[in-house]
């Protein structure tokens, strides 16, 4: 039974994860879905929000996937805990959808030194406060400072190939600025948002001396990887071919330029509707 892991983003910004859990672990088989055709979710409502991820999701369980994994921050945002809650109990109880928040959340612990921690996110994920929430919830009693600071410009710097500009040496600068002007004290930064992995060269070049950065991609593949030695009835269905199909809810061509750029190597696609 072909039973391939699911990984799904409203872009392209969700290959900065699959690409480390296809290092992590090579051995499963995977479908990328993106919404291309109606990203960015980040400024859309909540409810926009699940009613576009509950239909991915849900493209994806009838492709054969009994485990997605929503690579995107907005989704698992706005979208994670209402499908877990309400949606899988009726759908299928044995499916299990996966979030990157919590993953990244869990690790700050073994980053920071001081209990101050920076969040560079999209304005959707500043918004919904998720990061605030979840350090909170899974920290309490540690005394965290969390200072969040959104960076619209980053993910259209990214997705127009501008990383190397001055343009983006500015606006890199500019929204670290103002997250340690925020609070001083910041020893470590989460990444957010997973288009940002890319600009990670500009990043290093503003991002005070002793100051970590968390990068998810490489976090939630070892949280996969241990979610699967835990689950091992979830991991018994995984069929294991080592391939990767693509899929894209905008035209493939324009896709397969842009993933090529996340994957750092060639990707054709496959157009599909939701």
């Amino acid at each position: 039974m072909h039973s391939p892991i699911g990984v799904f983003d409203s872009g392209y910004g969700g290959l900065t994860i699959l690409k480390d859990i296809v290092k992590e672990m090579p051995e499963y088989d995977y479908i990328y879905l993106g919404d291309n055709a109606r990203t960015p979710y980040g400024t859309r409502s909540f409810d926009v929000v699940y009613k576009y991820t509950r239909e991915a999701v849900l493209k994806l369980f009838d492709m054969g996937c009994r485990l997605v994994i929503l690579a995107c921050n907005t989704a698992s945002a706005k979208a994670l805990r209402t499908i877990q809650q309400v949606d899988l109990p009726q759908i299928d109880a044995g499916q299990r959808v996966l979030g990157v928040i919590r993953p990244s959340v869990e690790a700050v612990a073994d980053f920071t030194r001081n209990g101050h921690i920076g969040v560079l996110a999209t304005s959707g994920t500043v918004a919904s406060e998720s990061y605030l929430l979840e350090i909170a919830k899974i920290h309490s009693g540690k005394g965290f400072e969390v200072t969040q600071q959104a960076c619209p410009m980053w993910v259209p710097l990214v997705e127009n190939n501008e990383i190397d500009s001055p343009g983006a040496a500015f606006f890199v600068q500019k929204y670290i600025d103002l997250l340690m002007q925020a609070d001083p004290m910041i020893d470590t930064v989460v990444l957010a948002c997973t288009h940002y992995p890319l600009l990670r060269g500009v990043i290093d070049r503003f991002i005070p001396r002793g100051v970590k950065v968390i990068q998810q991609g490489e976090i939630v593949a070892r949280s996969l990887k241990d979610y699967l030695y835990r689950h091992p009835e979830m991991e018994g269905m995984l069929s294991r071919g080592g391939q990767v199909e693509f899929l894209t809810t905008e035209k493939g061509g324009m896709f397969d330029k842009m993933a090529a750029l996340f994957m750092q190597a060639d990707v054709v696609s496959r157009h599909i509707e939701i």
